[in-house]
């Protein structure tokens, strides 16, 4: 059975254009920051709330009723957070503390309590469970919330998929493949880690401009007869995924800069977040083939290349165009 080549090839970028643009409004997965710590019959409060494109995820602690907060500090704006610090006498432990909004967000919220005695309690409030209680149990594995954090921010990030997607439309062989795909892990891993651990600073906007760009020069050349893609994609496409990488890299540490990492835990917490990313990267790229195996029953794979292409190429230069011009 096979579909209209032209009505295949319009339908399915259209839901491609339409499924993208939806996680774009939506795949905002940086976790926010919360840390109470108690001195001397006071509190201390520390709350991160993550900044998107069109201003704060609209996500705030709900504190119990009576509670008169101070302000410790002015707040302050970072690339990816808005930071600001309090300081109270009403006893936190008494009642529970509500994040309004989460529950209709994709972001957790990451909660350090340190009592009196210098013990510190970790707590994980997601979307389905967004109250806390200081007086309750906190969990018992904090530092494993970071691979699950990989996992949601790479399916989420929908334009690391878009690349990630492009890569598996673009090589048919499967070893060239595979060493396409290691060296965009490889690399992104690299700047992953030098940008967390404070050794390499990148502004996060000309970084998401040129993440775009990135997508859209390889939907570009998924649409071009392959006689007339670039020699770099032709002959070593791992080089380009190595270059790319880089920058995508850059891009993850975005989910992890304002939060920062535990000081016990460093290593293990980027090590875990890292994995996640790539356990996600593994399950994009395991439905896409079988996806494409599916959809190869109703048209030609250059039909479907060229699909996915143009929806593609259609979100990444409306990302392009936007993200650039939000620079100036």
């Amino acid at each position: 059975m096979h579909l209209n080549k032209r009505h295949f090839l319009v339908w399915l970028a259209a839901v491609v254009w339409g499924a993208t643009g939806m996680a774009a409004q939506a795949h905002e997965v940086r976790p926010a920051y919360l840390q109470i710590t108690e001195q001397d019959n006071q509190f201390s409060i520390l709350w991160k709330q993550p900044v998107v494109q069109n201003g704060r995820l609209a996500i705030d602690p709900i504190f119990p009723e009576g509670c008169d907060l101070q302000d410790a500090a002015p707040p302050e704006i970072t690339a990816n957070a808005l930071i600001q610090r309090w300081t109270t006498r009403c006893d936190l432990t008494s009642a529970p503390i509500h994040i309004s909004g989460l529950s209709v967000t994709l972001t957790d919220v990451m909660v350090r309590w340190d009592d009196p005695d210098g013990n510190s309690t970790h707590y994980i409030l997601r979307p389905e469970s967004p109250t806390l209680d200081l007086s309750g149990e906190g969990t018992g594995a904090p530092v494993l919330s970071y691979l699950w954090i990989g996992i949601e921010h790479l399916i989420f990030g929908i334009d690391h998929v878009l690349f990630v997607i492009g890569l598996v439309l673009f090589i048919h062989n499967g070893w060239t493949l595979l060493k396409t795909i290691t060296a965009f892990t490889l690399a992104h891993s690299i700047t992953l880690a030098l940008s967390v651990l404070g050794w390499v600073q990148v502004q996060q906007g000309p970084v998401e401009a040129v993440i775009a760009i990135s997508i859209l020069f390889l939907a570009r050349e998924l649409v071009e007869e392959p006689a007339r893609r670039s020699m770099l994609t032709q002959s070593a496409p791992w080089i380009m995924a190595l270059i790319f990488g880089l920058l995508h890299g850059f891009g993850f540490a975005g989910a992890l800069r304002d939060i920062g990492l535990p000081d016990d835990a460093l290593w293990v917490s980027l090590l875990l977040f890292n994995i996640g990313i790539e356990v996600g990267q593994l399950i994009i790229i395991g439905v896409l083939l079988a996806l494409q195996w599916l959809l190869r029953r109703f048209t030609s794979t250059t039909t479907l290349i060229k699909a996915g292409a143009y929806g593609m190429g259609c979100v990444a230069a409306y990302w392009s165009i936007d993200r650039t011009v939000v620079l100036f």
